[in-house]
């Protein structure tokens, strides 16, 4: 029998992440009953029940895993570490606990991984949420697709069904940020994009504020593009050649006539803090790239776990191993 892993990073989501369980419990109980089930949760520090609740789960479940971390190391990290403990022969990369991310779409994920896709997305067509946010996750979308030298396809987030051989591919990355959709799109295979709504939430807020939904954004823009340094070089460029051609510009009319050349303290201030502003923005998004470099050469542990829970036998695949603060439950 195929068994089939489904991940689930979680934080402060008490109100959910049990119908999540019976969400992914069902689906194998109905139409995916001729598959094994898998399913891991992997908490990031929770402060509410949502901890408690996944022992109750995991006591009463050994096909439910959890990860449950010494802290909040953001979702990328939490969801990639646990991915590392993935047994399937297909994972099934992100299902968010909220269930905005439809699990009955996972059935359809199955049927084309049958057929012989290797990979196959989910991709965010609709989206029950407001304007302003629709557009700017569309403006995010398409930046990241025109700057990434390779194809990461629009509208397609984590919520994927990957081979067991991709998943080898993809946990190989030693990478302290991962961006997970970029990962998967840069080892390649065949794959397949199936549209859906992306629901609104039933129960409780999400937990991705304005800053982290940035954070999340200049990762996936800085992951897998030197584009916005190119940028920086051909702007910067641009600048110094037209500040020359304006130099030559006011010579040439002050000896033409030399009571309508530019002069004053206005065109120096407008110069000296345009292009200012334009150096700080150059040496921010250099400061990106550095940041990066530095936390990848240090080579911390990605995540340092608290406790896992049906998972005492097995050690996490991939290149890094993560760091156990006490002994595994």
């Amino acid at each position: 029998m195929k068994k089939i892993t489904v991940v689930s990073p979680c934080f402060n989501e008490e109100e959910n992440v049990e119908a999540c369980y019976r969400a992914v419990r069902d689906l194998f109980d109905g139409p995916l009953a001729g598959y094994e089930r898998e399913h891991i949760f992997a908490d990031n520090a929770s402060a509410d029940a949502t901890p408690a609740i996944l022992r109750t789960i995991a006591t009463a479940d050994p096909c439910v895993k959890v990860v449950l971390n010494a802290r909040n190391y953001g979702p990328f990290r939490s969801n990639f570490n646990a991915l590392r403990y993935a047994t399937g022969d297909a994972v099934v990369v992100f299902l968010a606990v909220d269930l905005q991310d439809p699990p009955e779409v996972i059935v359809d994920f199955v049927r084309h991984w049958e057929a012989g896709a290797e990979v196959v997305a989910g991709a965010r067509v609709n989206r029950q949420e407001s304007l302003l946010l629709r557009t700017c996750r569309a403006i995010f979308y398409r930046l990241v697709k025109v700057l990434s030298e390779i194809d990461i396809p629009v509208n397609v987030g984590e919520f994927q069904l990957i081979d067991r051989k991709v998943w080898s591919a993809v946990i190989q990355h030693n990478d302290h940020y991962p961006y997970i959709r970029g990962l998967i799109a840069s080892v390649g295979f065949n794959r397949v994009i199936i549209p859906y709504t992306w629901k609104a939430r039933k129960s409780g807020i999400s937990k991705n504020n304005v800053l982290r939904l940035v954070d999340q954004a200049l990762n996936g823009i800085f992951s897998f593009t030197n584009a916005p340094l190119r940028i920086c070089t051909f702007l910067g460029f641009g600048l110094a050649a037209i500040c020359i051609l304006y130099s030559l510009f006011a010579v040439i009319y002050y000896l033409f006539d030399p009571s309508m050349a530019p002069r004053g303290i206005t065109t120096l201030i407008v110069s000296l803090f345009f292009l200012s502003g334009v150096q700080l923005a150059f040496i921010g998004m250099l400061g990106e790239y550095v940041t990066s470099i530095h936390a990848q050469v240090r080579r911390g542990p990605m995540v340092v776990e608290r406790e896992t829970i049906n998972l005492t036998a097995q050690k996490p695949q991939g290149s890094s191993a993560p760091i156990l603060a006490e002994e595994p439950s």
